[in-house]
């Protein structure tokens, strides 16, 4: 018995194809635009290289690696040290003159570098503690699991901002943990995503701080 297809089920089928083919298309041209992005990022981050290494690698522990990290974290504090929201000598001065347009070129750059791995710096008693705490949390001191918003392996969350923290220097991490602690009054004047890492960083003690420093340089 042959099958009839009726006009209404033609329309429908074309209206699918077509809604493919635009996809397709837009697929096409986003790709086409994040690639144009990268390459005028790598010419935009030349002056950058100087601190955070050859292709978003640092090899200055006291400066956070760019590799492969997420792309709404970068802009985003690129905003806040050309706001002035967050404060250092010296990226406060280089974001000054950066244009949004500048910034999304250098982070589509950065976060598609490939990452250098790198090894456990500290004795396993400390890792331990650092992988309890990351992946479990501290129940009693209602300390959240990191791996909530970091994800298993570090990767972080683009869509929310999450930075990924695998593969970071220790140093720079610890440091950081430690701003966001020594912050915990002024917290909100950060922004959101800040004001959540105070809180949690507050309720560290140095120990568990240089734990999970440590335990996240070797993550991956």
């Amino acid at each position: 018995m042959p099958i009839i297809i009726t006009r209404t089920v033609k329309i429908v089928i074309f209206l699918f194809l077509l809604l493919i083919s635009i996809l397709l298309l837009i697929q096409k041209s986003y790709a086409k635009d994040i690639s144009k992005s990268i390459e005028n990022g790598q010419k935009k981050a030349a002056v950058c290289a100087a601190c955070h290494g050859v292709n978003g690698n640092s090899v200055n522990p006291e400066w956070p690696s760019l590799a492969n990290q997420s792309v709404k974290y970068m802009v985003e504090q690129l905003q806040h040290f050309k706001s002035g929201v967050r404060k250092n000598v010296l990226m406060s001065s280089q974001a000054t003159n950066l244009s949004t347009e500048d910034m999304i070129d250098l982070s589509n750059y950065y976060n598609h570098q490939k990452p250098n791995i790198k090894a456990a710096a500290a004795n396993e008693d400390v890792l331990i503690l650092g992988e309890t705490i990351y992946r479990g949390g501290i129940i009693n001191r209602e300390v959240p699991a990191c791996i909530a918003c970091h994800g298993p392996r570090g990767a972080g969350n683009n869509k929310a901002g999450y930075p990924k923290i695998s593969g970071q220097h220790s140093l720079y991490l610890s440091n950081r943990l430690k701003a966001y602690r020594d912050n915990y009054d002024n917290r909100d004047e950060y922004g959101h995503n800040y004001s959540i890492m105070s809180q949690i960083s507050f309720k560290l003690t140095p120990k568990e701080i240089e734990a999970l420093a440590s335990y996240m340089q070797a993550l991956y």
